[in-house]
Formats: C-alpha cells, sequence, structure tokens
C-alpha cells in the first residue's frame, strides 16, 4: 500500500512518530518526505495490520493532515523492516 497525506506534515516529527507507530505493527516499509510537501508512507503486511497502523497514524497527526491518497499494490515482499528514507 502506499499512502500520500497532505497537509502540514513536514516538520514536525511525521516520519518519526509514522516509524514509531508501525514498529508495533507486522509490517515493513518507508516513510519519506516529498519534494512537493506531502510525506509518502509505503509498506506491506496483513490488511488489519496496515489499516490499523494508519488509523493510529490519523489519529496521532489528525491536526497536520487535510487528506490522504491510497494506493493499493500487489506485495512484493521486498520490506524486511520499516524505516526512514531521505
Amino acid at each position: 500500500m502506499i499512502c500520500r497525506f497532505n497537509g502540514r506534515v513536514q516538520g514536525v516529527g511525521f516520519r518519526y512518530t509514522v516509524k514509531n507507530i508501525a514498529q508495533q505493527y507486522n509490517v515493513g516499509g518507508y516513510v519519506r518526505n516529498l519534494p512537493d510537501g506531502r510525506v509518502e508512507l509505503v509498506m506491506e503486511g496483513p490488511d488489519t495490520e496496515m489499516n490499523r497502523l494508519l488509523d493510529d497514524v490519523n489519529d496521532r497527526m489528525r491536526d497536520y493532515v487535510n487528506g490522504v491518497d491510497r494506493t493499493l499494490l500487489p506485495a512484493s515482499n521486498e520490506f524486511s523492516r520499516f524505516s526512514i528514507m531521505h
């Protein structure tokens, strides 16, 4: 799954918050800032785990997020852990 968060999501600890939340779930992938001001979250794992992670991110960061674009893709199984990409 790829999620792109819109709003005031850069410079507010968004990536670190997502990483800390992701470590509580059975997901792999990464989070990174995009040049256009959005934050991109790429993750793989069981649907229930990914949905719970997104719910937690939305709860914790709701004051900064104006919207989220989601794209579902087949898992590539390339991620063994979750990280912040720079």
